[in-house]
């Protein structure tokens, strides 16, 4: 079974953190490597949206901030995320209220097969947490914590990640930033997802837990070099293990930002939307969501 832990990475995600035992210290800055990650726009006579993907997390000195990415965010009158996230304690009590499971539910351990459990006691000891740490989750909610904490590990941090330089970057220039949605929306869609759904999005992870390093690397290659066909390989192909997860966490986001973008094309202006990268690459891509709206998103060349 392909992993389905690629679809956590997520804003959202991000902001699940473990406990700080499960933390690793940051990784000295290195020195930069150039980025030319892929950027479209949409344009009439009077309105610009840019379509910028991201990779949610990343090591430090990568330079990705310049070039035709920079030049688009600066031409921009207004910025554009998945999610503007709300402060710590709004997050940790939605969390709680979607992410735990009801008083009396076996333990997470229990309710997976009996050949699974080894190998997931060990995925929550190895960040350093008791074996049943996790075991008064919900099954989507310890598989983003075990799809996102062994990047911490590896070095990767949300405060390289373009949406929080990008962020920093509009409220220094006094853009306006907002959110295309809400936390307490994409809780939602992870929330409701059918239990089978969630068990088998928490054994995918589990397999996969030992090649995330590799994985990992290959995304970001991608995504550094500008390769979208390539990146959707690794991001989104997996999603066809689960066609449930593939339609609340892929398809039917793409269609209604598709839709939201073609909304905004009706008012001038100039727009820099940045969104994880897996939902601008493949067949079901935000730009394949816009072609069948009639509006045509262009790769810009640089």
């Amino acid at each position: 079974m392909k992993t389905l832990m690629k679809t956590t990475l997520t804003s959202l995600a991000l902001a699940l953190a473990l406990p700080a035992c499960a933390q690793q210290a940051p990784t000295p800055p290195a020195a930069k490597a150039d980025a030319d990650p892929a950027l479209w726009v949409v344009k009439d006579a009077d309105t610009t949206i840019y379509l910028f993907g991201t990779i949610h997390v990343l090591k430090p000195g990568m330079s990705w901030f310049d070039e035709a990415v920079k030049t688009a965010f600066d031409r921009s009158g207004e910025v554009v995320l998945e999610l503007v996230m709300p402060d710590p304690a709004k997050m940790q009590g939605l969390v709680a209220s979607t992410g735990l499971a009801p008083e009396g539910t076996p333990p997470l351990t229990e309710r997976l097969p009996a050949d699974k459990r080894k190998a997931f006691g060990k995925a929550v000891v190895d960040l350093g947490l008791p074996a049943n740490a996790l075991d008064r989750y919900r099954p989507w909610l310890a598989a983003t914590q075990l799809s996102v904490a062994p990047l911490s590990k590896l070095g990767y941090d949300s405060a390289n990640g373009p949406e929080e330089v990008i962020t920093a970057a509009a409220r220094t220039a006094g853009k306006p930033v907002t959110g295309l949605e809400t936390a307490e929306q994409q809780l939602g869609y992870f929330a409701g997802l059918s239990d089978k759904a969630q068990l088998k999005f928490l054994e995918s992870t589990v397999d996969e837990l030992p090649t995330v390093e590799k994985q990992m690397a290959r995304m970001v290659d991608d995504w550094a070099r500008g390769r979208p066909d390539d990146l959707a390989n690794e991001m989104n192909d997996s999603l066809k293990d689960s066609p449930e997860v593939a339609k609340v966490l892929l398809t039917d986001r793409n269609t209604r930002w598709a839709e939201w973008v073609k909304a905004r094309m009706e008012k001038p202006g100039t727009v820099f939307v940045a969104v994880g990268a897996g939902h601008l690459a493949g067949p079901e891509s935000v730009q394949a969501q816009l072609q069948r709206l009639g509006v045509k998103a262009e790769r810009v060349p640089y």
